[in-house]
């Protein structure tokens, strides 16, 4: 099998860090995906209304915001895994305080504060798995860690789905809080990093010498042409999650079908899991543009399809198709900024352009909770279907140096010309 011999090929240290960042990884994003199903309802069943179920979802952004940047820094400059376990323990406390509350105000607050896991656990586990990655197998390593998230968006919303309609909401915070406990548990084994202290990029850019001590500014920095536009990407897929997450539930509430949102999540993981296996082997191949190009059709199709369901089953293939654009587009992002920077630098990066993926997160709760009431909850989904057809567009005209290059590249007929060269 291709991936046993990837990880074979790789020295013993390396292999087994990657394999508890995994581990952590899976950990993680089951904690945090058991609740993704419930908490609209959870909201709900506390008297609030569209617009704060809205704000309540959206909230987790504002941590998310407050808190990327300086966690990428953080994670340049004191390590990976601190800012790994600094995610975790957040993720462990949260639900715990959710379980405590029934306040929908004290809600808001608890959901923004749960945003820093977020923020904290991606920074880190995206650097730390980007350094350990050989450059040149670095797409098919970050496809085959990136499976956590599938495999966590699988077994979570499943898992908390069942907890909550069998022992009630309270008992589903506690689990969710243990198993960001025993990912925690599992980071100790990761060996602190050993990325090179000054690394010297050459790009288009002139990056000059980056060590763990520059401090990079923040606006030119994402503002530039290797950042902005990803970042930008990552700002419509943001706009789109937060609009599914928050309303998906709703929807199939509000039409009375007999479907537990949680099979939708299941769908969307081993959708994901499947198609990332084999993208894994040939992203080094053909590129990242072609595969970001592909997954934003995957997104757009998706939003159409849950547009138009009256069923079980549409809800079922607009699932899967949600999990092949995740699957294909997430990982060949983090591989494009990977690509895009130094080790040095890579945590304040990733911080930066994921900053884009919080904010949209922000705005599609309350914005879309209110627009609900006059367009109705399926439209909410029409309109996430623009924005995916939007990032399309925006990625063929603006990925690289001109609107030439870019629809090359976005269809993989060129190289990555922001990419750096490391020696």
């Amino acid at each position: 099998m291709r991936l046993s011999q990837t990880f074979q090929q790789l020295p013993v240290d390396t292999r087994r860090n990657l394999v508890a960042c995994f581990f952590t990884g899976l950990l993680f994003w089951s904690s945090m995906a058991s609740q993704l199903p419930v908490l609209p309802l959870y909201v709900d069943s506390l008297g609030g209304t569209e617009a704060q179920v809205g704000s309540v979802m959206g909230a987790f952004a504002i941590g998310l915001l407050l808190c990327r940047a300086y966690l990428g820094r953080l994670a340049d400059r004191r390590g990976r895994r601190i800012v790994m376990q600094l995610g975790l323990a957040v993720a462990a406390a949260m639900p715990l305080c959710y379980a405590l509350s029934n306040s929908i105000p004290l809600l808001m607050v608890f959901r923004a504060v749960h945003g820093i896991s977020i923020a904290a656990f991606t920074t880190g586990y995206s650097a730390l798995t980007s350094d350990l990655a050989p450059p040149k197998q670095r797409g098919e390593i970050i496809g085959y860690m990136s499976l956590v998230n599938p495999l966590g968006l699988g077994i979570g919303p499943a898992l908390g789905g069942w907890i909550q309609a069998t022992w009630g909401y309270q008992n589903l915070f506690i689990v969710a809080a243990g198993l960001a406990m025993m990912g925690y548990a599992v980071t100790w084994e990761i060996e602190e990093e050993g990325y090179t202290s000054t690394v010297r990029g050459v790009a288009v850019q002139d990056l000059g010498t980056i060590d763990r001590r520059t401090h990079l500014p923040f606006w030119p920095t994402l503002l530039s042409p290797r950042v902005r536009t990803p970042a930008l990407i990552l700002f419509l897929i943001g706009l789109i999650f937060g609009n599914l997450s928050a309303f998906l539930p709703l929807l199939i509430k509000a039409q009375k079908i007999p479907f537990n949102v949680g099979l939708f999540y299941m769908a969307a993981a081993i959708a994901g899991f499947i198609v990332r296996l084999p993208l894994a082997r040939i992203s080094d191949r053909y590129g990242r543009g072609l595969f970001i190009s592909l997954g934003l059709c995957f997104y757009a199709t998706s939003m159409l399809t849950i547009f138009v369901s009256h069923s079980a089953p549409h809800f079922l293939v607009a699932g899967m198709l949600e999990g092949i654009g995740a699957g294909i587009t997430i990982p060949a992002i983090v591989t494009l900024l990977a690509d895009r920077t130094v080790s040095a630098e890579r945590g304040f990066v990733f911080g930066l352009a994921w900053a884009g993926f919080d904010l949209g997160i922000a705005f599609a709760g309350p914005v879309m909770g209110n627009i609900i009431p006059r367009v109705g909850l399926a439209n909410s989904f029409s309109i996430a279907t623009g924005l995916s057809i939007l990032a399309i567009v925006i990625f063929s005209t603006q990925a690289n140096h001109s609107l030439a290059e870019s629809l090359r590249f976005a269809m993989g007929k060129s190289k990555d010309k922001y990419a750096v060269t490391q020696i």
